[in-house]
């Protein structure tokens, strides 16, 4: 199953009226039963050009990508709704009416023995150090709770809405000076994250796309895959997954320097972020010693059919034990 299906097919159970899909327009995203939601901006489709003319050998060449329009996350993924998701306990606080059988389908990580939040704070912070399975996981709770396809960015997609029509390193320019007004990074984080939507957004309306946590995508990481974009390729270009490590990271952290924010960077996950797994044996759903990842969402305009939305979701777990 191809994702570049899944990027462009009726809208299921829709959290906004048909007018604001017609108009693709930005909505807040209700979860069903709880008093939880998230809002979601409206990216346009389009071209850009993709990577680095000047920067590391896998951010090159530069090249041109063509995509469909999507919905993004305002905001990365916060604890708050992403607790009900981990721990049944919580999801039963946080509804309002019985849980939906089909969300008891989804499977979900038992409770780490660490504090995944490492002390950082969590109401209205960012949620961190998921893998990429988790991440997914997520994905599929959020479907079973809404009906609505979500699902990672592919990196093409991250990267075009972090430029935000822009051609520059950042978003709002090549001035590394003006980087605090948009990110917490190494410069002013105090080596922590801190809650979403307290800088500037992009001339797109998304809060955090640099620094704060790094952000998956859904794409293998493959240091020479650009090489290969063109033609055909060049529309909703995909490096599909087939092996556990790596995947892309983007967007860096509050851990990183100005360089690892650009909107061209690439981060590849590394095994080695599972060495203090609170898991016995280790798990697939976290990284103990990455407290600088998580996540956010996107909707595409035309969702998949529920087969191929199945086979997203459900994909063979990739063990490396």
């Amino acid at each position: 199953m191809k994702l570049n299906k899944l990027l462009a097919v009726p809208l299921l159970l829709a959290a906004f009226s048909s007018s604001a899909q017609e108009k693709h327009q930005p909505y807040k995203q209700q979860i069903d039963g709880t008093k939880l939601n998230f809002e979601m901006q409206a990216i346009p489709g389009g071209e850009f050009q993709m990577g680095a003319k000047k920067g590391k050998q896998d951010e090159m060449p530069l090249h041109k990508v063509i995509l469909d329009p999507f919905w993004m996350s305002t905001y990365e993924v916060t604890w708050d709704i992403y607790e009900p998701f981990l721990y049944k306990d919580y999801e039963t606080t946080h509804s309002t009416t019985a849980v939906p059988a089909n969300v008891d389908a989804v499977t979900r990580p038992t409770k780490p023995y660490l504090d995944m939040t490492f002390g950082m704070g969590k109401e209205n912070h960012p949620a961190l150090a998921m893998t990429n399975y988790n991440a997914i996981q997520y994905c599929k709770w959020l479907y079973a709770r809404t009906g609505v396809f979500y699902r990672l960015p592919t990196e093409a997609e991250w990267e075009y809405a972090s430029r935000a029509g822009s051609t520059n390193d950042y978003a709002f320019g090549n001035e590394t000076s003006k980087l605090g007004d948009y990110a917490w990074y190494k410069e002013n984080s105090s080596g922590k994250t801190h809650e979403v939507g307290k800088k500037k957004p992009n001339q797109w309306g998304l809060y955090d796309m640099y620094g704060n946590v790094g952000e998956w995508t859904y794409d293998q990481y493959q240091p020479d895959f650009y090489a290969s974009v063109k033609g055909e390729k060049a529309k909703n270009p995909v490096a599909e997954p087939d092996k556990l490590y790596s995947h892309v990271i983007r967007g860096g952290s509050y851990d990183d320097g100005a360089k690892e924010l650009r909107s061209a960077a690439r981060l590849a996950s590394d095994p080695v972020w599972k060495q203090l797994d609170p898991q016995i044996p280790k798990s697939n759903w976290w990284f103990p010693e990455a407290p600088f990842i998580g996540m956010r969402l996107v909707r595409p305009v035309t969702p998949p059919s529920k087969a191929e939305i199945e086979a997203y979701y459900n994909k063979p777990v990739i063990t490396d034990y």
